[in-house]
């Protein structure tokens, strides 16, 4: 193997200081371990090693690029490509049942089996829920749908919150917000390249289900990311530039990661007050994929509008990811600033949703073969009956990107423990998926789209009053190595920078 201390770059970040800023001091001092995961490849200014977090961040962004975020493409397509939107509606309300429960401890299984092995067979999930529509097309068998909702429900749990840990864990602290923005643009470009294989198959077509073509590219697609996910290396061989390690558990075991879990709690019992934002962070998708693009437009147009809405997910990943992390304002400042643009988000671009969805049909009209008028429109309406629709469509892209950033960022704000960060993500997506079943529900459940919308809207708007005092009192400019180790069995030595170990006494060598 080649000499490690010879592969380190010429300068790299520090860990950042009080406020935010970030510290530069010679590569001599931080030498790597010997192996290939840690051999330099400089690419311009910067140099990548396989076990640096932005490596590993991109795999597990590629990951959800092939996984979620095909099934994002799939549901984007309204009913997931389905004439009736039953058996998705069904099929979902089971798959955040499952999700919700097992989200809740899925983080104690992450930091029992490790990152990789719960990424991968979270993967597998996916291609089940593809393949039970493309059965569907053919024989009608709801119940092979909701038994793979209900499956997919149980690995998204542990994809999800592996995903969490990586994004949230593995960045320096100066670098969370656009660490979650560059994995936000990947995985909706899943969605944005997803939606346009039933576009490119379903683009002469103006029927009401897609192709068996459709379902077998999201099968292969889903299946490949799955088996990605095998190639990401342990946490607790990542290194960062500075020499800092991810704060783990040495010796874990089911007794310490379910105590972990109580504790994440009982020691911040403040953070259930993030909860209904928690709650929230999924129930739109409900009124804005089956209820809006799927209830008015024909199939190639959902095609482009997920397209379209996908789309605007990377932009408001890289606004957001890349605000929140801007330099010359501190963290605290910036999570004031931030709580109060959600604010004006939820009230300007629901506002305007409102405006549109009050002169549209009842779901009855809607919903009813014998109803000819209105038809479904297509894109080559234009005018009021497109446009307008589709640009509300691109802002509720926006404010997905928006909403979904800014609560990982506060997670990750709130702890850089690896092990915490893997059960927040865990009473995330849990939270998360509860309320995405709920509503799921009402929708199976053909709950009016008025009544859709304004549970949605009036949810949303609530959840901000209610996670404001932890945001406005509880984030700090940063959390110090000690607090943190708190939830651990480590010590300082084993996952301080590199220059910080020395000053305790410890060789390099010592120390990596």
């Amino acid at each position: 193997m080649a000499d490690t201390e010879k592969e380190t770059p010429a300068a790299v970040p520090a860990t950042p200081g009080p406020e935010g800023t970030t510290e530069e001091f010679s590569a001599q001092s931080v030498p790597r371990p010997a192996g290939w995961m840690y051999r330099g490849v400089k690419i311009g200014k910067h140099e990548f090693w396989y076990a640096s977090p932005i490596v590993q961040l991109l795999l597990v962004a590629l990951v959800c690029f092939l996984c979620p975020g095909m099934f994002n493409a799939l549901g984007g397509l309204g009913g997931a490509g389905q004439l009736d939107f039953t058996a998705q509606s069904n099929a979902n309300t089971a798959l955040y049942s499952t999700f919700a429960i097992v989200a809740f401890f899925s983080g104690t299984v992450a930091n029992m089996l490790g990152i990789k092995l719960t990424l991968s067979f979270g993967g597998l999930g996916y291609c089940i829920y593809a393949a039970s529509f493309l059965s569907y097309n053919h024989n009608q068998n709801q119940g092979f749908v909701v038994f793979a909702g209900a499956f997919l429900g149980i690995c998204a749990g542990l994809l999800w919150t592996a995903q969490g840990t990586i994004m949230m864990s593995y960045p320096p602290e100066n670098k969370k917000g656009r660490y979650i923005g560059i994995f936000w643009i990947i995985f909706n470009l899943g969605g944005v390249i997803g939606s346009l294989i039933p576009l490119g198959q379903n683009i002469n077509s103006t029927a009401g289900s897609v192709t068996d073509g459709t379902y077998i590219g999201f099968i292969v697609l889903m299946f490949i990311g799955a088996v990605l996910a095998l190639f990401l290396c342990n946490a607790s061989s990542v290194q960062r530039a500075d020499g800092s390690k991810v704060i783990l558990m040495k010796n874990p075991s089911w007794k310490t990661e379910i105590m972990g879990l109580v504790e994440t709690i009982t020691r911040s019992p403040w953070i259930i007050l993030l909860f209904p934002m928690f709650f929230a962070s999924n129930v739109f998708y409900t009124y804005q994929l089956n209820d809006f693009s799927g209830a008015h437009f024909n199939i190639r147009t959902r095609s482009l509008n997920g397209t379209l809405y996908w789309g605007a997910q990377i932009i408001g990943a890289i606004i957001m990811g890349f605000v929140l992390d801007y330099g010359k304002v501190r963290r605290s400042v910036k999570a004031k600033a931030n709580l109060g643009v959600l604010f004006a988000l939820t009230f300007i671009i629901w506002g305007g949703g409102w405006a549109w969805q009050k002169q549209q049909v009842t779901r009855e009209v809607a919903e009813d073969p014998t109803v000819t008028f209105p038809a479904k429109v297509d894109w080559t309406d234009g005018g009021k009956l497109y446009i307008a629709p589709m640009f509300q469509l691109i802002f509720y892209g926006f404010f997905d990107a928006a909403w979904q950033t800014s609560i990982y960022w506060y997670m990750g704000a709130l702890s850089n423990s690896g092990r915490k960060a893997a059960n927040l993500a865990g009473f995330y997506k849990g939270i998360q998926s509860a309320g995405a079943a709920v509503f799921w529900r009402l929708d199976a459940l053909k709950t009016p789209y008025n009544t859709m919308f304004g549970a949605t809207w009036g949810l949303l708007a609530a959840a901000l009053v209610f996670a404001a005092p932890v945001i406005w009192l509880k984030i700090k400019d940063t959390v110090t190595i000690e607090e943190d180790l708190k939830f651990s069995d480590e010590t300082v030595a084993d996952v301080a920078p590199t220059k910080d170990r020395e000053t305790i006494g410890y060789s390099k060598e010592e120390g990596v």
